[in-house]
């Protein structure tokens, strides 16, 4: 069997911004009538070629972005009346023995019911509907090569160019001058003020049909290496980067990419969540603001990773997992150490065989190189949030216990400024599960030379650690630092490397994303208890207290 044809309304079900009308044409030898369905624009009311190509291309044009901001700014009206220097309207009417194969024909009568039929045999059925009354003619020399003028009445269809035929067929047009009693015109935005420098807009040339494309919100807060496997990794392709400090966009990346890629004010976001071509959206900001853009964007449709923290909020939380179920969109969760080689390793030698027995005791060591800003610190919710999450998320993928029955937590401030902040700098949390497992986490933002991170897992029946990664292999006074200096960002280069190919798994559906909305609240539950016994000086005790996390966080900042 072949494969079925896609209807006018499969791709108006596919696409948000398209719909499907009906138009009545009369027979000028039998005196019958017949519905016409198009396919058009409901923002730019422009009729769309069933290409799928060309529908992408205008969806992600300039010209339907702003004419959806017009409306919305109008409070749902149509275009802005823009101003072509025509005389008057342009009605016209469409000979239906010339239509093409994309628009459907339901011939009926002027006394009887419409009854479904098309003109290609494969295409499906579509309902009854309403009757218009016939279209006007026009003349087609007064029709602008450049700017569409359209009637404001529903049933007539708008031209974008002079060259009509080449969307439906051969188009029969009569001469007719103006009529008076047509006032209520539209003048759309023309495809010539579409007019881009840049070369991110052409997705026949910007990207492969296996590419999947992708957008970068928020460059000034995300980590320098994930921008730059961004810009590496062969299966996506960049076409948007929306961040308001274009010095950091220029710091982040080559002038070779930015002149293939659009950069974008915050304000303008809504071209990214208009444009089809985007499947996915790499979202870089501070939490509550990326709970805010992950919420729109998979309400748009689209693919979320969020590179950091989504809130310090359950109920935010949980809200956008939920929203992105609905939608059937990934939401993918920045916790890059669980894809660190090393710590997978661990994990198969926990869950998958029985080399270490019942795990007794787990230690992990994450000191920061180099330190995070102040700014950056306070945005994010402080130490226990910018820097200990990822360590409590990695001791409950790795033990598989879920929340500890028992957190106590002590730190300090080395750093006035921090002090400043209430926050600490530096802390020891100790944790204890219901299975016996005892869990200390040592977090610094002090590191002199190098980030420091180790992990040690003992178990029953043997122990395996996790050391300082040595790309030199040479050991100096007898520890185990690299001998020259290595960042947080070449540490976990690798992680964030298989966290994007991750999620551009999940935008083909061959994965789920890793993090569960229950291992997400889990880990912010455990950070605000860790937090909550820091401030009070005293263990907290999770079987029985209810720790609120928004009271928490309010209460910090």
């Amino acid at each position: 069997m072949g494969r079925k044809k896609k209807t006018l309304h499969d791709y108006a079900a596919e696409f948000t911004d398209l719909a499907v009308k009906r138009h009545l044409i009369e027979h000028k030898d039998s005196g019958e009538t017949s519905v016409v369905e198009t396919l058009y624009c409901k923002s730019c009311e422009l009729p769309m070629r069933v290409r799928r190509d060309r529908i992408l291309e205008h969806l992600a044009s300039g010209r339907h972005y702003r004419n959806r901001r017009l409306i919305k700014q109008q409070g749902g009206r149509g275009p802005l009346l823009l101003s072509t220097g025509l005389g008057g309207h342009i009605p016209m009417a469409l000979d239906s023995s010339m239509l093409s194969q994309p628009s459907f024909i339901i011939p009926t009568n002027h006394n009887s019911t419409c009854i479904a039929t098309s003109t290609n045999s494969n295409m499906a059925h579509s309902p009854p509907s309403f009757h218009h009354p016939p279209l006007l003619s026009g003349h087609p020399n007064a029709i602008s090569s450049t700017t569409s003028v359209i009637l404001g009445r529903e049933d007539q269809i708008p031209s974008t160019s002079s060259t009509l035929p080449s969307l439906y067929g051969a188009v029969h047009m009569q001469n007719l001058s103006a009529s008076s009693r047509h006032t209520n015109h539209r003048h759309v935005i023309s495809e010539a003020s579409n007019s881009v420098a840049t070369g991110g807009l052409n997705s026949r040339k910007s990207s492969h049909e296996s590419t999947i494309g992708l957008a970068v919100i928020g460059v000034a807060h995300a980590s320098r290496a994930l921008l730059q496997i961004l810009t590496e990794e062969k299966g996506c392709c960049l076409h948007y980067i929306v961040e308001d400090q274009v010095s950091e966009v220029e710091r982040a990346f080559s002038n070779e990419l930015l002149a293939k890629t659009r950069v974008l004010q915050e304000q303008d976001v809504d071209i990214v969540l208009m444009d089809q071509r985007v499947l996915g959206v790499v979202i870089c900001l501070p939490p509550e603001e990326a709970a805010v853009t992950a919420l729109e964007t998979v309400r748009a449709g689209k693919a979320v990773l969020c590179e950091k923290l989504l809130s310090t909020n359950r109920q935010t939380v949980e809200v956008c997992f939920d929203e992105a179920d609905r939608y059937g969109r990934p939401l993918v969760c920045g916790f890059y150490k669980r894809f660190d080689p090393a710590l997978k390793f661990l994990y198969k030698k926990v869950h998958e065989s029985t080399a270490l027995g019942r795990i007794q005791r787990m230690s992990t060591v994450s000191r920061v190189y180099p330190a995070a800003s102040l700014s950056q610190m306070k945005l994010s919710g402080g130490i226990f949030y910018n820097a200990a999450l990822l360590d409590i998320d990695i001791v409950g993928w790795l033990l598989g216990d879920g929340v500890p029955d028992t957190i106590f937590s002590l730190g300090h401030a080395f750093c006035p400024d921090m002090a400043a902040m209430k926050d600490a700098d530096t802390v020891t949390i100790n944790m204890k599960f219901s299975s016996g497992t005892i869990v200390t986490l040592d977090i610094s933002q002090h590191c002199t030379r190098s980030c420091d991170q180790r992990v040690e897992l003992h178990g029953s029946q043997g122990s395996l650690r996790v050391d300082n990664q040595n790309p030199l292999g040479i050991i100096e006074n007898s520890t185990s630092f690299p001998s020259h200096s290595q960042t947080q960002d070449d540490r976990y280069r690798e992680a964030h490397t298989q966290l994007l190919r991750h999620f551009l798994r999940t935008i083909k559906g061959k994965e789920q994303p890793m993090v569960t909305k229950e291992q997400y609240v889990c880990a912010i539950q455990v950070a605000a208890a860790a937090e909550q016994s820091w401030k009070n000086g005293s263990a907290v005790d999770l079987r029985n207290e209810a720790v609120d996390v928004s009271v928490i966080k309010t209460e910090m900042i």
